[in-house]
């Protein structure tokens, strides 16, 4: 716990709130009879008080932006990627108390496991150190200048864009097909092939096949503009 304190850059008064942040239900559940408690309530804790820093921070930052970009780019802030990239600069996997099968399915790794206990750990220094404290660990893992550009990233809508530019010219046509899809169950990475006439354009890959298909247009963007 002394390491994981140092990568959040505080320390705790009462430190089993930290461990209690980092208990997934499969060893509540199998430990009951010792009193182990899952990190639901933290998480559900967590979540809100992420929302109001967040929200605070992106309307005292965008004092021009209308309500709805504000809800948009708050929601990618927040998102289960983003706090699973989160978790995973904090190494956050290796501190999980998780169940027999659970640890045998890679849970780990599984990024709702982690996005879910990063909320439980915001909601574990909000209860021992308060919201200011909070709010600085939020700041300084979360909502950097850097990440903030990673979302105005993920909001651009790259589909759209190819397909604005290829329907300049009346009869061409946009197909995307998954050629490819690795690795385990509970961390698929999807390949996708954008063709424009029949013809490869583009390629791309992500956890989704949403945003893979999302990454292989911007791919495709990016050689149309050469």
């Amino acid at each position: 716990m002394k390491t994981l304190e140092e990568k959040l850059g505080y320390t705790f008064r009462d430190r089993t709130l930290l461990e209690g942040a980092l208990c997934h239900s499969s060893y509540a559940n199998e430990h009951r009879a010792s009193g182990a408690r899952s990190n639901e309530r933290l998480e559900f804790l967590g979540d809100a008080v992420l929302g109001l820093v967040t929200a605070d921070y992106l309307y005292r930052k965008h004092p021009d932006l209308p309500e709805g970009d504000l809800t948009r780019i708050r929601a990618a802030l927040v998102c289960e990627e983003s706090l699973h990239e989160v978790a995973q600069s904090l190494g956050l996997g290796d501190y999980l108390k998780l169940g027999r099968g659970e640890e045998s399915g890679g849970g780990r790794q599984r990024p709702s496991i982690l996005a879910d206990a990063t909320e439980s750990v915001f909601a574990a220094v909000y209860l021992d150190g308060g919201m200011e404290q909070a709010r600085a660990i939020i700041h300084r893992v979360l909502l950097d200048r850097e990440r903030e550009e990673v979302v105005e990233e993920r909001r651009r809508d790259y589909k759209t864009a190819l397909q604005e530019l290829v329907q300049r010219t009346p009869g061409q046509t946009i197909t995307y097909q998954l050629v490819a899809e690795h690795g385990p169950d509970h961390c698929r990475v999807f390949v996708v092939e954008v063709c424009i006439n029949g013809a490869a354009a583009g390629r791309g890959e992500g956890r989704s096949k949403k945003s893979a298909e999302q990454a292989a247009a911007r791919s495709a963007l990016e050689e149309l503009s050469k």
